[in-house]
This record gives structure tokens, sequence and C-alpha cells, in this order.
């Protein structure tokens, strides 16, 4: 018997609020299956929701979903199939799952799947027991099948951040895992990461002053490098006589 969700209580945010903005640089694009005319349509479609999903805007081939992106193209499965696909992949466990706690799993999730943040911490609090209790898989396939994904995205929408009208779309401002695991992996790669270890460090080591040397000069002579010149008055006698013969 798996635990029931605990109840929160939705804050008001962009995507529940009616808005009546301008369409401008700020409006993010849908990608829409319905609306792919060719195949390189489709290809934009799929980059859309490895951005979206994967947060990477430069996929690396190894992160590539071939066996889903062949169905796609075919029309075999649905985006919300496509989406689903990524998100239960090895490459997701490795970049959000295997680096996050449940808590940060979820704000992720939440931002990525259902292009909204969560209302609170209550709402993080209730889907990462979720985690806990069902699994990942199982929470990827509570998301997408809710009756809000459904209304926001439904079959064949590429997820997208709602009603984004000021600020940066969350893909850019959301890092791939918290401060706590950058931390760790600093100490992991750096054995004086943390700035108490530097000054242990310091304080271990120790410093001996230098020897003075003590040197007697009364000893030592100093020669009597001044130029002598003559007295005043004194003849300078000047040879003149010269070793070749003068006509």
């Amino acid at each position: 018997m798996s635990i029931p969700l605990l109840a929160y209580s939705p804050s008001s945010q962009n995507q529940r609020v009616p808005g009546y903005e301008v369409p401008g640089e700020d409006t993010p694009y849908i990608y829409r299956l319905e609306d792919c005319a060719d195949l390189s349509d489709i290809e934009e479609l799929i980059w859309a929701a490895y951005r979206q999903v994967f947060s990477e805007h430069v996929i690396l081939k190894s992160s590539r979903q071939s066996n889903l992106e062949s169905q796609l193209r075919n029309r075999a499965i649905t985006v919300r199939d496509f989406v689903r696909g990524l998100a239960k992949s090895e490459t997701f466990r490795k970049l959000v799952i295997e680096t996050n706690s449940n808590y940060r799993i979820v704000e992720l999730s939440l931002k990525r799947l259902l292009g909204r943040a969560p209302y609170n911490k209550d709402e993080e609090l209730a889907w990462s027991i979720k985690i806990a209790t069902l699994g990942w898989e199982k929470f990827v396939d509570t998301l997408l099948d809710s009756d809000e994904y459904g209304q926001a995205f439904g079959e064949n929408t590429v997820p997208y951040q709602r009603r984004r009208f000021k600020d940066r779309p969350f893909n850019l401002v959301t890092p791939r895992y918290g401060a706590y695991w950058r931390d760790k992996l600093e100490e992991s790669r750096y054995k004086w990461g943390d700035v108490r270890n530097f000054l242990d460090m310091a304080r271990s080591v120790k410093i001996t002053p230098a020897q003075t040397v003590s040197v007697k000069t009364e000893n030592i002579k100093i020669p009597d490098t001044t130029r002598s010149s003559a007295p005043t008055g004194t003849p300078v006698s000047i040879n003149t006589a010269s070793s070749f013969p003068v006509r």
C-alpha cells in the first residue's frame, strides 16, 4: 500500500494567473508535433525536448536516445512518450538523479516536466516521499499522466516554461546539481578544498627563523683606490721622440 500524496496548498504563480502580455523575445517557442511538416521540423522538436529534459544545449552522441528518436520520427509514439523515455533514460539518471537529493530532484522534475517551479517546501516534501516510496519511474509516470500535464501540454507538445515574461528560463538559471554536491566534488579533487582545512594546513607548517651571521669588520683592510694627483706647479715632461723618421 503506497502512501497517499501529502496535501499542500498551491501558491499563485504566473502559469496559474491569466496574462495579457504582448508576445516578445521572452515568449517561449512552442514545439508541437502537429506543426511538423517535414523531417527537419521533427528534428527541431527532438532537440527542443533534449534541451528541456536534459538541460543540455550541446547534446553528446552518447546521450542521444536513437531508439526513441526513430519511433518519434515515424510517429509511432507521442511527444509525451518521448519525454517519458528521456526522463527514464540512463543519461537523465547520471545527470540528475545520482547527483541530487530527493528535494532537488523534485524541483528539477517539476521545472523540466511540468514547466513550473515548486509551489513551496510542502510540495517538495510531498513529492520527495513519493519518490522514496514509488521509485523514480513511477514518479515520472505520475507527473506525466497527471491532469496538470495533460491540460498544459497534451500528447504532442514539448514541455516548456509556462508564462515566462521576465528573467531567464529555468534551463539557464538552474544548475545541474546543488551547492552541496559541488562542494563534495571539490573536496574529492582538492585535499584542502575547505577553508577550515586550509587554515589547519597553514597552522601545521613549521616556520624556523633564519640564522643571523655576525661578521667582524675591524680586521678587514680596504685598499686605497683613489687617484694620486701631481702637486700644483710641477712641470710635466712630454717625450716627443718618435720611433719613425720624420721628414
